[in-house]
């Protein structure tokens, strides 16, 4: 389809570093590049791929369709399923369509899908790729329009090639940078889902921005696999595709992951740190640590061994790795430094659309560090220890809570974080734990858990830690082993959590020191409810839902809680 005169003036017209819409830049992109790779979607081990044009003519093709329902200007339109290519084309239409985009964890359970759909108003929503379509099909509203995306065993009152039979819109539209682009529902962790409300202008600060900070550019390729309903995934991947021009490649399922990032060969990898120590579990599997220490050790053979390590991951082409969501523990970056990933530490909040602080270039004397605050942020601490920031890309409030809205910003603008933390003379942010997760001991006496936390992680046969202990005499650790340490014998694994504990807690002070570890056999996940759909421990819950197991009595450091 040719460009329209209107399209093509806006190409014309983008400034290099502009702040413009993502739109602009599909019409500069469908302008310069219209046959050019864009997006590579696996299905059934074949690979749809979509050019720049191809996008665009999609994209104008959903918006026409959304517009045949007259909804009014500023209607949410809602996304749920996993990441898919037809994902980025449905967000990009509904603000062609002058609609609000609201994207749904794939996740989500009945109650919060509901939530979403009813507290947003959305009269569609898209669905696309699932694990288990049983929550959305048991969620009844009046009126409630559904589109499925086109994979196999997507229920929806429309199909996909329904939806687009339909004439391409023929004008290029623009929103008013000042107008709500999205509006994104914090994962819950306690309590209902927070509609945090960005505008254009504040989302997209960032995701240009970080075109800067992470020196990126349209010869980069990278994985879109961490939910798109996360603002991390939407700002530093999504989003800035728009405004690089980059290649986007997605994951057709969990079983294929290896595959598709081979296929791919990403040159930036972002991920989380659970998924990271399962990756650094997945090398040991093969090579144990000691073979792999004393491989690494020998000069000249282990650069190739680290570099063999890096190709089987399918990160042999990568140059920046990052890590964000939740704390990623010292020794898991020390130890995939060794082998040639330096994994960048970030961190930011939907609040403030994942842009506060970075750890790029990467700095071994700065490992445990958040980074610095990226150009344009400002952040400080307050008399409590809160990490305070300001910066354009602050949503501007929460959706139909103006009480919420109020409570998180301080009288001169800056946004509460709810994270504790200190900075270094050199300008690097240090979290030290969260203000709501701070306990109190039956000794009257407070503990801040994550740095705990972090230390209990250093133990490889660790893959999920909490640390509780309210009205305790003493705080206790509950985890969840690794599936490679579930290989070993009870009396090995008793031996390491006995070694770590003893050496964390000499480390702490008396008051912080831990009681016992108590080993769950049950995973954490999110469909037992006890992870966020960002995978973060869900502290509150499980301090709910294992109460007699946190307040029985034992005679041992290492209890086994079958």
């Amino acid at each position: 389809m040719p460009l329209n005169k209107e399209a093509k003036e806006i190409a014309n017209l983008i400034p290099v570093d502009a702040i413009v819409s993502p739109l602009e830049m599909l019409y500069k992109w469908e302008k310069e590049k219209p046959t050019q790779h864009y997006m590579s979607q696996p299905v059934k081990g074949e690979v749809r791929t979509f050019t720049w044009q191809q996008t665009a003519q999609l994209a104008r093709k959903i918006a026409a369709r959304l517009k045949s329902y007259n909804y009014p200007k500023g209607t949410r339109i809602a996304i749920l399923g996993k990441n898919t290519a037809e994902w980025v084309i449905s967000d990009l239409a509904i603000t062609m369509a002058g609609y609000v985009s609201v994207p749904i964890f794939a996740t989500a359970g009945h109650d919060t899908i509901k939530y979403v759909l009813e507290h947003a108003e959305c009269p569609l929503l898209f669905i696309g790729k699932l694990d288990d379509n049983t929550a959305v099909k048991s969620v009844e509203i009046p009126n409630l329009i559904t589109v499925g995306f086109p994979y196999d065993s997507i229920e929806a009152s429309l199909s996909w090639d329904e939806f687009i039979n339909i004439k391409p819109l023929s004008t290029s539209p623009v929103p008013d940078m000042n107008d709500i682009m999205t509006i994104i529902y914090t994962s819950g962790s306690t309590g209902q889902p927070k509609g945090v409300v960005h505008t254009y202008n504040t989302i997209c600060w960032a995701a240009r921005n970080s075109l800067t900070a992470l020196s990126v550019s349209e010869n980069d390729r990278i994985m879109s696999y961490l939910p798109l309903a996360h603002i991390t995934e939407r700002v530093l991947v999504e989003l800035a595709s728009f405004y690089s021009g980059l290649s986007l490649y997605f994951v057709e399922s969990l079983e294929t992951f290896t595959r598709d990032v081979k296929a791919c060969q990403p040159t930036l990898f972002i991920s989380v740190p659970r998924l990271w120590t399962k990756f650094q579990m997945g090398v040991l599997a093969k090579l144990p640590q000691k073979k792999l220490s004393f491989l690494l050790s020998i000069p000249f053979v282990g650069k190739k061994v680290a570099a063999k390590i890096r190709e089987q991951m399918g990160l042999g082409s990568a140059r920046l790795w990052a890590s964000g969501s939740a704390p990623i523990a010292p020794a898991t970056i020390e130890w995939f430094h060794k082998i040639g990933i330096d994994i960048s530490e970030g961190w930011g909040m939907t609040e403030n659309s994942a842009y506060g602080t970075s750890s790029v270039p990467f700095r071994t004397d700065k490992i445990g560090a958040i980074g610095k605050a990226y150009d344009g942020v400002d952040i400080r601490i307050a008399e409590d220890g809160e990490i305070q920031v300001s910066s354009p890309c602050n949503m501007i409030g929460y959706y139909k809570d103006q009480e919420k809205t109020s409570g998180v910003f301080t009288n001169d603008n800056y946004l509460r974080t709810g994270d504790k933390g200190k900075i270094d003379s050199d300008g690097y942010v240090y979290i030290t734990g969260r203000l709501k997760d701070i306990f109190k001991t039956e000794k009257g006496k407070y503990v801040t858990p994550a740095p705990i936390e972090s230390k209990l992680m250093e133990n490889p046969i660790v893959e999920q830690v909490c640390v509780t202990g309210t009205n305790l005499p003493q705080p206790i650790a509950l985890l969840v082993l690794s599936e490679e340490a579930l290989k070993q014998s009870k009396d090995l694994i008793t031996q390491s959590l006995q070694e770590t504990l003893t050496q964390v807690n000499s480390n702490l002070e008396s008051h912080q020191q831990l009681d016992r570890i108590i080993i769950f056999s049950e995973e954490w996940s999110i469909e037992n409810d006890l992870l966020t759909p960002t995978l973060k421990v869900k502290r509150h819950v499980i301090e709910e839902k294992f109460k007699s197991v946190i307040e029985g009595s034992y005679n041992d450091n290492i209890v086994w809680n079958s």
